[in-house]
């Protein structure tokens, strides 16, 4: 599936991922290839990504996601450290 994760300054990831995993407002939840249409509050917490044997950890500061059609559409407040 496509994942494209955007801040209010950049891009931060843009590419194909495996699996997601969100820190959702009611609890952290993970969206694999073909999940069905989804929109989601996020908190603050650690949004992962994985692609292949490679995973990468974001701590993200909270926004929304979508997923249709195959692809992902984060939008953080911003990324903590």
């Amino acid at each position: 599936m496509y994942l494209e994760i955007i801040s209010p300054e950049k891009t931060v990831y843009s590419g194909e991922a495996d699996a997601v995993t969100l820190p959702g407002a009611s609890g952290s939840f993970t969206v694999l290839s073909n999940h069905a249409p989804i929109l989601s509050a996020l908190k603050r917490g650690q949004l992962l990504y994985r692609t292949g044997n490679k995973e990468e950890a974001l701590n993200v500061e909270g926004g929304f996601m979508e997923m249709r059609d195959n692809r992902i559409s984060v939008c953080i407040d911003g990324l903590s450290k």
